[in-house]
């Protein structure tokens, strides 16, 4: 029996492999592909620290238009089209399955908090109604709840525990169309363009900085391919040896936001660069090989979907109760670029303006927020980088600021970044703090890490005054980098659960303690800093 189906593209905005779209086809007479525009992420939001919605910046929403553009030109090729709408997806979604005669709706199972409540409403309207729903798994390599049962119904709590559970993953699908099912009737429901972002309200953008990388399946397909041309770089890589100061030709594959979004299929991924192993013999491996960083991947989205509160400190049971300082100001210089220190501007000037920054990048700004130097909440942290962040990833981000805020998964809180040295390994020169933070191009190398240093004559002559042209640094990092170590051994040494009356009242104590702290610390950087500034 032949039936009209729906495949309800969220994520998964790809051709290739995508069993979702494959089951819509089988025995289909009209396929209806459809994305709604969800108001959530969508809608302007005028309170936000930089433009864009409540949920996102205009990186990453641009990126998602883009794909959804590419999409719709791969159906059409296939003689179908993107049938595109707005609204509450719940409302939409059910409104339509009736509207269109919808005997099977298909689209792929998403982890996600929000999602999962999404889909199950959902769910639960199209089986009162008699519908077939199929939601495969292909986001991710593995089924998150085939892997937290495998481990008597916990997630794995270590990288290693986690590969050794999860085994080889299902190879990617193999079809090729050449065509699909036609669009059935619409019954005149109204379909709507895909919006360019200068038409979603969010003022005057003209002057924005865009991020060089564009979304989209066609161009993941590009980037999988040029990548996987340097068989030899592809055999060699080791993830902590990359150069996060590289911005010209990032050290990287760069296919991270084309995984957050499914245009491309991580399987797919995964079994290409098992082609490419298979050619060279020689490569590296798990954790640190390129295969390596999709089972990272895999191991925090189990991680994430197996653990109430994974997002936040309180009632997580993976999550040490540690009481970070709420400091408004300090947190306003870290993310706009504002803190004193180069190496950690320069990466968030980065962000601000890609959307993207190297992963040692991404480390070295929040160990600085958090354990390193400023003892900002990793929830604050997290926020920004899930707005700024193309690839944002709710699993991943909230996975990567617990583990290096030393919240969870790694505890060696003595080893910090430092914000003076660790850059300049990479880049002595400063070329990357140059191109980012334009104010310092024409500072001598020896002082572009820490421009305090430089004689006013020096600051004269590369016509930047530290204090006036370039802040003074927020903190002296010798100073804070002891204090927040001090910091979290004692929130370790208290070892308090996560949702209790008495970590509440016992955090409030440590954190008046902290605070009282604060008062000299403070008294003695201030010091420091005017003799800077006098300098």
């Amino acid at each position: 029996m032949e039936y009209n189906a729906m495949v309800w593209f969220r994520k998964g905005l790809r051709i290739h492999d995508n069993p979702a779209l494959d089951l819509a086809c089988r025995r289909s007479k009209h396929l209806f592909p459809v994305f709604v525009l969800d108001p959530r992420y969508l809608d302007p939001d005028p309170s936000a620290f930089s433009p864009g919605s409540t949920r996102s910046g205009l990186n990453r929403i641009r990126f998602l238009l883009e794909s959804l553009s590419d999409l719709d030109s791969s159906l059409r090729k296939l003689g179908s089209r993107l049938l595109v709408l707005r609204g509450d997806p719940v409302r939409v979604v059910s409104q339509i399955l009736m509207d269109w005669n919808i005997g099977t709706l298909c689209f792929e199972f998403d982890t996600e908090p929000y999602s999962q409540v999404r889909d199950n409403q959902v769910k639960d309207f199209a089986s009162k109604c008699g519908i077939q729903v199929f939601s495969p798994i292909s986001h991710t390599l593995f089924s998150p709840a085939d892997i937290i049962k495998k481990n008597g119904g916990k997630p794995p709590l270590t990288y290693q525990a986690f590969v050794k559970l999860a085994g080889q993953p299902p190879p990617p699908l193999t079809e090729a169309y050449t065509c699909l099912p036609p669009v059935g009737d619409l019954r005149g429901c109204e379909l709507l363009d895909i919006p360019q972002i200068d038409e979603l309200g969010y003022g005057d953008i003209s002057q924005e900085e865009f991020s060089p990388i564009r979304g989209g399946e066609s161009e993941a397909l590009k980037r999988l391919e040029e990548s996987l041309k340097n068989k030899e770089w592809v055999a060699k890589f080791e993830k902590p040896k990359g150069d996060p100061s590289a911005f010209l030709k990032p050290a990287t594959t760069l296919l991270s936001p084309y995984l957050k979004f499914g245009c491309l299929s991580s399987r797919y991924f995964y079994q290409c660069i098992q082609n490419v192993y298979k050619n060279v013999g020689k490569h590296t491996f798990p954790p640190v090989s390129l295969v390596g960083q999709l089972l990272w991947r895999e191991f925090f989205y189990t991680v994430a979907f197996g653990t109430p509160n994974f997002d936040q400190m309180k009632g997580n049971k993976i999550c040490k109760q540690i009481p970070w300082n709420d400091n408004e100001g300090l947190l306003i210089a870290w993310r706009e670029g504002q803190t004193g220190y180069p190496w950690i501007d320069a990466i968030m000037i980065q962000l601000k303006k890609w959307g993207w920054m190297h992963h040692l990048a991404r480390h070295s700004v929040a160990c600085f927020l958090t354990r390193g130097d400023l003892f900002i909440h990793w929830e604050k942290g997290r926020d920004v980088f899930e707005r700024q962040l193309i690839d944002s990833d709710w699993a991943i981000n909230n996975g990567n600021w617990l583990w290096l805020s030393c919240s969870s998964f790694f505890y060696q809180y003595h080893r910090i970044y430092s914000p003076t040295t660790f850059g300049k390994k990479y880049d002595p020169d400063g070329k990357f703090i140059r191109h980012f933070l334009p104010v310092l191009k024409d500072m001598p190398k020896e002082y572009i890490y820490e421009p305090w240093s430089a004689p006013l004559s020096v600051q004269e002559k590369a016509k930047c005054i530290i204090g006036r042209d370039y802040p003074i640094p927020v903190v002296d990092h010798g100073i804070a980098s002891k204090d927040c170590k001090r910091r979290v051994g004692e929130a370790y040494a208290l070892n308090l659960p996560s949702d209790s009356l008495e970590t509440e009242e016992k955090l409030s104590g440590l954190r008046r303690k902290f605070q009282e702290d604060n008062k000299d610390i403070a008294t003695y950087t201030s010091s420091k800093q005017r003799k800077r500034k006098d300098k």
